[in-house]
């Protein structure tokens, strides 16, 4: 472990930041034990400083580190033991799909670190009010009846409105880190940082941090090549300590360049995150990961080494002309196969958001990462196809999607590239969600009680899921579909941790039909009907012979008066079309989700 220097004083850089040799140089000058370390969420973290991070304070467990996520190589936190206390929103993996880490299955218990859990747009906020000196932030999410409240006691606070005594508002205390790590495109020597959207929580936590920011950048360029181009600076110079090149500094993360000061730009690594999802399933090739890729070698050069050339050009995005596309090409073979119960229950789920566009004249659909996010998708192609137009957006900044076919992930630069607009988090689950009547939340759910509240955060027996990411912010601000797979243990008659509240859920999907209520309070009650197909362990002799069956055998449940929970008027669900199938797995040729 490292114990750095007192920040330098104007005098010793008087023209400009230090200028670190790498990431590694760049960490052990400035960041001291027991410092709160943010690391700033872009669609690109600064994994090549977090990784310096971890090699320089291995073993200390003295450090808080504060971060939108904790999933793909940012798992080298807990496998370090340099942190002692995270901030964030979410842990566990979002590729191929999202899903628990077992890493982090005793972290309600504080094993491997303590932490603290915001949804993505209420720790933004914090992180805004930080960035402007205000006492407070205000929101909308984290209402009082969820659990995610509950320890932050002089963190969060409910006072009554100053117009309306019987209401309240939530105000939040601003999150002030000591330092800020940023990976940028490029910068100059002065300290400008030139980044690219979509920016996720954006350049709020350059300005948050009481000292200041490290960054790295894929090329440190001349001062006129930034000066030409200053629209397109994030961080401005005076908020920057120190500086230094690292290419493909957010690897195994995706960066966006926009061709800016000849740099490229470069995709997600998926084959990398498929890597360390496997090998953080035992204690031993977790250990084995993390020695090969962080903990055993020096510095950043010998990361890149190890990824070899030939790797690293795979990965350029856009791809040179005459390179084939580094993606999986959509295939015709297995169309005619018969649905999947996951299948079935993505298409069902995009016919039920459909149906909502055409009756409410939503203009948004905000999509959850997930089978909620496939769901998103296919409704609004069936629906362009009908000549009707939604918006489909995430989280971190892409709104008017069109994503492309072949490749799963929400947070695809692909999709980028696609989108017709690029921003952050406050801008989407602010501008485009919160205060947009005319928005539908698409959701996902690890359990779903009688009333739609959602958890994704602990199982029965204490195990961490996941956690709220932006799903809390989304359900206390607009109406939502929730896309759940049904079984007793997923639909449960009390919930073991409530994360986003129900209250907005308007309808609840299964692979065998759609739940719906006439409104908050009221109990769902099934009002369309497929048959369901096998999966999970069931065969044919398995399956519900009915609506009334398939609702007692495969959820929890409880209904009021003895109801069987089906409605008096159910309709039956036409079979899946081929047309629906064909575009689904066009979308998932791998069957990811499937």
């Amino acid at each position: 472990m490292t114990t750095a220097p007192e920040r330098p004083s104007a005098a010793d850089r008087p023209t400009g930041p230090y200028v670190a040799d790498g990431p590694d140089d760049l960490v052990r000058r400035f960041v001291r034990a027991g410092d709160h370390v943010h690391a700033a969420a872009t669609m690109s973290r600064p994994n090549a400083l977090l990784n310096a991070v971890c090699r320089t304070f291995a073993g200390s467990r003295s450090l808080t580190v504060s971060t939108t996520a904790v999933h793909s190589s940012a798992h080298a936190l807990a496998l370090s033991g340099a942190v002692r206390k995270v901030i964030t929103g979410f842990v566990g993996d979002t590729y191929p799909a999202p899903r628990p880490n077992r890493l982090y299955r005793e972290l309600a218990e504080g094993r491997p670190f303590e932490m603290e859990m915001w949804s993505l747009l209420s720790y933004t906020q914090r992180l805004m009010a930080g960035a402007l000196g205000q006492p407070f932030a205000t929101t909308g999410s984290m209402l009082a009846e969820t659990d995610l409240r509950h320890g932050k006691e002089g963190v969060l606070h409910q006072v009554p409105h100053p117009e309306d005594p019987e209401r309240t508002v939530t105000l939040l205390s601003p999150l002030r880190p000591r330092l800020t790590l940023f990976h940028g495109v490029v910068a100059d020597r002065r300290g400008n940082v030139v980044a690219v959207p979509p920016l996720g929580e954006g350049a709020w936590a350059a300005y948050a941090a009481t000292d200041g920011v490290l960054a790295s950048v894929e090329a440190i360029v001349d001062d006129e090549v930034i000066a030409a181009m200053p629209d397109r600076v994030v961080i401005p110079a005076a908020r920057v300590l120190g500086l230094c090149e690292a290419p493909l500094g957010a690897h195994p993360q995706s960066l966006r360049t926009g061709g800016l000061a000849g740099v490229d730009g470069y995709l997600d690594d998926y084959a990398f995150l498929t890597d360390i999802v496997a090998a953080c399933k035992t204690p031993q090739t977790a250990a084995a990961w993390y020695e090969e890729w962080v903990g055993g070698i020096p510095d950043h050069a010998a990361y890149l080494e190890r990824l070899g050339a030939t790797r690293r050009s795979e990965l350029v995005f856009p791809a040179p002309p005459g390179t084939a596309a580094a993606g999986k090409t959509p295939s015709s073979e297995g169309l005619d196969a018969a649905p999947s119960e996951q299948e079935q229950l993505i298409v069902l789920g995009a016919r039920a958001v459909a149906d909502l566009v055409r009756e409410r004249g939503y203009d948004t659909l905000l999509a959850g990462i997930g089978t909620s996010h496939m769901s998103a998708w296919l409704a609004a192609r069936l629906l362009a196809d009908e000549g009707v137009q939604v918006r489909v957006a995430a989280e971190l900044g892409l709104q008017s999607m069109d994503p492309e076919p072949g490749d799963v992930f929400l947070f695809s630069q692909r999709h980028a590239e696609r989108s017709q607009m690029l921003a952050g988090v406050a801008e989407t689950l602010g501008g485009a969600v919160a205060a947009n009547p005319r928005c539908l939340g698409v959701l996902s759910a690890a359990e779903i009680d009688p009333g739609a509240n959602i958890n994704t955060t602990l199982l029965p027996d204490g195990r961490w899921i996941t956690g709220s990411g932006g799903a809390n912010d989304i359900a206390s601000s607009v109406d939502c579909v929730v896309i759940a797979l049904a079984s007793a243990r997923r639909y449960v008659p009390r919930l073991t941790h409530l994360t986003s509240p129900g209250l907005r859920i308007r309808d609840v999907v299964s692979q065998f039909g759609r739940f719906t209520r006439a409104g908050a309070g009221a109990a769902f009650e099934l009002t369309s009907w497929l048959p369901p197909v096998p999966g999970r362990g069931r065969t044919e002799a398995d399956l519900p012979d009915g609506p009334e069956t398939a609702v007692r055998d495969l959820t929890g449940w409880d209904f009021p008066d003895g109801s069987t929970g089906v409605g008096a008027f159910l309709t039956d669900e036409k079979a899946v079309t081929t047309e629906e199938l064909s575009l689904l797995r066009t979308m998932d040729p791998e069957g990811f989700y499937r």
